[in-house]
């Protein structure tokens, strides 16, 4: 007699809600303050300053990262207090998501708020926190911090590998 419990009924289709993961059953302005920050894959690309040209509005990543940085983790050291330590940083929101066109192509939230998914690489879909310096997407031992850079020397500091992404 074979089991009926395990009939393709019993399955849900892939295409069900029940069968996405998490973040693809709600939108970013749904998503809890704990489900809002595990959306965020470590890479640190926002860490690196940003040049913009007065002229066109061009933003040039560089390879110099606020000082905050942990090397290792690629996580803020002082995440509670950066606003105040680093006034120019940007505490990442849905209210603001529109305004931050200089995100990186692969910041998780930017693809999420874009209507795409998250790379095969990034922790909520892996099941690892390593996965994206695994992939050689964050910035761990590409950049040196801003302490140790003259600010009138970072022109020569513009890198492109911020903005490639490996699917």
């Amino acid at each position: 007699m074979t089991d009926q419990s395990d009939t393709k009924a019993d399955i849900p289709d892939e295409n069900s809600e029940a069968a996405k993961p998490w973040w693809k059953q709600k939108s970013l302005a749904e998503m809890s303050r704990p489900e809002w920050e595990s959306i965020c894959d470590h890479c640190a690309k926002c860490c690196l300053n940003k040049l913009e040209d007065d002229s066109d509005g061009t933003v040039y990543y560089t390879d110099i990262a606020c000082d905050l940085l942990n090397a290792k983790t690629c996580q803020c050291g002082d995440y509670a207090n950066r606003e105040t330590l680093v006034p120019d940083c940007v505490r990442l929101t849905m209210d603001n998501l529109d305004d931050l066109y200089w995100m990186p192509p692969s910041c998780a939230y930017r693809l999420l708020h874009e209507g795409n998914d998250l790379p095969e690489w990034h922790h909520l879909v892996t099941g690892d926190k390593d996965s994206i310096h695994q992939a050689g997407e964050s910035i761990t031992g590409r950049f040196v911090y801003s302490k140790t850079i003259d600010e009138n020397n970072w022109e020569e500091r513009i890198v492109e590998w911020p903005l490639e992404m490996k699917r």
